[in-house]
């Protein structure tokens, strides 16, 4: 079977977690170096640092020019977060832009925070999609995308433009897209609104967002455990959102008195999917906790 572009989807649908780490510098000399990178796919954080898509652009392409990966993959995956939040409709029209700056730069998805609102998610998966797709149009209204902007990420992911704009498209929804879209579900009006959120068609992953999970009831640093109850009652509330609406769960697990192959396993008995947070020394670890076959990177 075909490589797919995007290495996550195809860990993922090889029943493998998979494991990230930050993107670092966005220029094209950093993209020369993390094309040999560890981890399964890179970060770019937009939601805490300036938004610099010309960075990014030039980072793809030393992605491009570095590789391939050593699992034979074009460039590794690349999914950003942005500066704008999901919060309601009117906040996700209005940033909407900034969704097709990253796409047009070749990212293979994006990781949306602060959501709280179902159709603030519709229109986060329409505004990510072509409008001649008809998958999950059910549940969906037409794709805001328009054309003209597909040739840039066409040459990074090694197709022609047109063939890039049948694949744009979210995973799974699209079984042949190679978009992976998630959210940041991380205060209690989220984890309120975790099963409406997670029926949205289009969606591929959640996470709770401990660190803003735990301001959202009064804590000033939560991020990790041990947690209080409150906040392991959420956790659990959006993995069982997750878990009945077939979307995979990204999670970190950093207890101080447990070692590395302890938290891994804590993520693995919850049933996590993506593994956040612990570097290269605690991915590999993981990886053969988990007997994984293939070639990282």
């Amino acid at each position: 079977m075909a490589k797919r572009i995007n290495r996550v989807i195809e860990l993922i649908e090889s029943g493998e977690p998979v494991y990230y780490t930050g993107t670092g510098d966005l220029t094209y000399e950093n993209g020369l170096k993390q094309a040999s990178t560890w981890a399964d796919f890179l970060i770019t954080d937009f939601e805490h640092h300036a938004f610099d898509v010309a960075g990014l652009t030039e980072f793809m392409r030393g992605l491009v020019d570095g590789g391939p990966t050593k699992a034979g993959h074009r460039t590794p995956a690349v999914i950003s977060t942005l500066p704008s939040n999901c919060r309601t409709i009117e906040e996700v029209r209005a940033n909407a832009w900034q969704i097709r700056q990253v796409l047009s730069a070749g990212v293979h998805g994006i990781l949306h925070t602060h959501a709280r609102q179902a159709d603030a998610v519709r229109a986060f998966i329409e505004e990510c999609r072509y409008p001649f797709h008809k998958e999950g149009r059910e549940g969906l209204g037409e794709g805001q995308r328009g054309a003209g902007g597909q040739k840039q990420p066409a040459e990074i992911w090694g197709v022609t433009p047109q063939r890039y704009t049948e694949i744009a498209d979210p995973w799974p929804l699209n079984p042949e897209g190679e978009l992976f879209l998630g959210l940041k579900l991380e205060n209690q009006e989220s984890a309120a609104n975790s099963d409406a959120i997670c029926r949205v068609p289009g969606l591929a992953f959640v996470e709770w967002g401990p660190g803003d999970m735990g301001m959202s009831f009064g804590l000033s640093d939560a991020h990790d455990p041990p947690y209080p109850e409150e906040m392991n009652r959420v956790r659990e509330q959006i993995k069982g959102a997750a878990d009945r609406n077939g979307l995979k769960f990204l999670c970190s697990w950093n207890d101080p008195s447990k070692d590395d192959a302890g938290n891994i396993q804590v993520l693995i008995d919850m049933g996590a999917n993506i593994f956040s947070g612990g570097g290269e020394e605690k991915a590999a670890v993981g990886r053969k906790m988990t007997n994984r076959q293939m070639p990282v990177g």
